[in-house]
């Protein structure tokens, strides 16, 4: 082991996790949520948040038992051999690369927006929501940046992020806070629960997929990957997540009440939530109450916000290829490391061309967030499913964090994530699906050319996915129209049928654990860890 290798305190583990998670969500996030929801878009924001936090819980005690560098594109693997691993952090690795461009497309749509003269010429970046071959060159540029600041080293990385991470959380506060000062109208809440709530409880689960909510609070997942560059990662993996997520939850939260009340009520009276149509939400409101200095500060937050997360989301993505490259599933130059700073500059050259192609084919905000979300979520499923099935197989491994919950958190997370897919309405859930899917042929060229595991023990650790995968995506056909379904299962039904089933599934897929030979190298990680009995 490197002992002078540079090291993330838990300060700056922190403030990556926050620039990370802190991106183009606030920005696009609150808006988008109240045309689905109305004033009852806050309970979505808390409703993610509980979600994340309890999904979270099983990636801790992964992270603190494995802390590796893209750990999360391991675990899977670890448990149920490599067909199940590979699928998790393909998965996983298709939403840390939209993040990128989705993040750089954030930057150059409020571009768009400037209301002064002399930028005129930006209104031409985007046409009818979508990016222009103009804009498309500025986003390409700002993805170049992202990386080159990743390029040398773990420490120019952090400095970057933590310097940012001040102002992004700056901002938000001091837009809640004057924006409530200069007017805030708490009448736009509703004095019932048909005016908190106008389109329905269903909107509220709606809101909490399609309008970026969970995109918002994704990015937890940086302090997992990073965990094998951090100081003491048996305490510190744990306090990171739960410091940087319960921040985020607070900020967004009310970031949602203070948009929702600083809307003048004859608007809302006039047009209805689903009319209130902002293009830049906070920057908007700030020109109506006569805040231009507040307008001008959102414009700039608009490069900050998406920036910092942009280039955290360069490192993980990167870190997480480079990972991948272990199960000899993909060509192992994408894992080599640079000898100076040991940074995996041959994978941030690749997640660079292939960001490059996915913002040339989706020039949309919405679609990529779209993207980001449900792939995760599929890679999510085997978060509870491993951490579970590795207390059945190797109790012995060392846990820094090992919690007496994790029996009832497991079963409840799988059901929640399986619910989130759903959320993203058809045919948004079948197109990730097959996104995902596409990473099988070289899967099948790799395994053919080593052949280390026999087909039969491969399937026996993935079949459940492959059958979840066909489930979920024709229950989002049949389900309720809320969701883009036929209406053939109607609301509430298709939930029972969701919660039913998923419980189905996560009991096959503990059942479907293998033991073999990828628990040594998990024992081999494992070892390395380090345990103070007396915390």
């Amino acid at each position: 082991m490197n002992k002078n290798r540079q090291k993330i305190s838990l300060f700056s583990g922190i403030m990556l996790a926050l620039s990370s998670l802190i991106g183009s969500g606030w920005l696009f996030g609150s808006g988008e949520a109240a045309k689905v929801a109305g004033p009852a878009a806050t309970i979505s924001w808390i409703l993610g948040a509980v979600i994340m936090m309890l999904i979270a819980f099983n990636y801790v005690e992964l992270g603190t038992m494995f802390p590796e560098s893209g750990g999360m594109s391991r675990y899977a693997q670890y448990s149920h051999g490599p067909l199940l691993g590979f699928i998790a952090a393909w998965a996983n690795w298709v939403s840390l690369i939209t993040l990128i461009p989705i993040e750089a497309v954030a930057s150059v749509q409020y571009m768009s927006t400037w209301p002064w003269k002399w930028a005129n010429w930006t209104h031409a970046y985007i046409e009818n929501g979508t990016i222009t071959t103009k804009g498309l060159g500025i986003v390409i540029i700002f993805m170049i940046i992202f990386t080159l600041i990743n390029f040398w080293s773990v420490k120019v990385l952090t400095r970057f992020t933590s310097l940012i991470s001040f102002f992004k959380l700056l901002v938000p506060a001091l837009v809640i806070i004057v924006l409530i000062w200069t007017g805030f109208h708490p009448e736009n809440f509703g004095h019932s629960t048909s005016t908190f709530m106008p389109y329905g409880i269903r909107s509220v689960f709606e809101a909490t997929t399609v309008s970026g909510i969970i995109l918002s609070y994704d990015a937890f997942q940086t302090v997992i990957n990073m965990g094998g560059e951090m100081e003491k990662p048996e305490k510190n993996i744990f306090k990171g997540v739960v410091i940087s997520l319960s921040i985020t939850a607070v900020i967004y939260v009310l970031l949602q009440i203070t948009y929702i009340g600083a809307i003048n009520p004859e608007t809302i009276a006039t047009k209805g939530w689903h009319g209130v149509n902002f293009a830049s939400p906070f920057a908007d409101l700030a020109l109506l109450a006569g805040l231009n200095w507040l307008s001008i500060l959102l414009y700039v937050d608009a490069f900050v916000s998406p920036f910092g997360t942009g280039v955290t989301f360069a490192a993980t993505s990167a870190r997480t290829l480079a990972a991948m490259t272990k199960s000899k599933h993909v060509p192992s130059w994408l894992g080599k490391l640079e000898r100076r700073y040991l940074v995996p500059r041959y994978a941030m050259i690749a997640d660079l061309v292939l960001a490059t192609a996915l913002v040339y084919v989706f020039r949309d905000w919405s679609k990529l967030a779209t993207v980001v979300s449900i792939s995760t979520f599929i890679a999510y499923l085997t978060g509870p499913v491993t951490a579970v099935a590795l207390r059945k197989m190797r109790p012995e491994f060392k846990r820094p964090f090992k919690s007496k919950h994790l029996s009832w958190i497991a079963p409840l997370s799988f059901v929640l994530t399986s619910l989130v897919i759903y959320w993203a309405m058809w045919p948004t859930t079948i197109e990730v699906i097959f996104v995902v899917l596409i990473g099988l042929p070289m899967y099948l060229y790799y395994d053919i050319k080593y052949n280390k595991v026999h087909w039969k023990t491969q399937l026996k650790g993935s079949m459940w996915i492959i059958v979840y995968l066909i489930f979920i995506s024709t229950m989002s056909y049949v389900g309720s129209v809320g969701f883009g379904g036929q209406d053939w299962i109607k609301f509430p039904l298709d939930f029972v049928v969701i919660i039913i089933a998923s419980i189905f599934f996560y009991v096959w897929a503990i059942a479907s654990r293998i033991d073999g030979d990828d628990l040594i190298d998990a024992k081999e990680v494992n070892d390395e860890v380090y345990v103070n009995d007396k915390d």
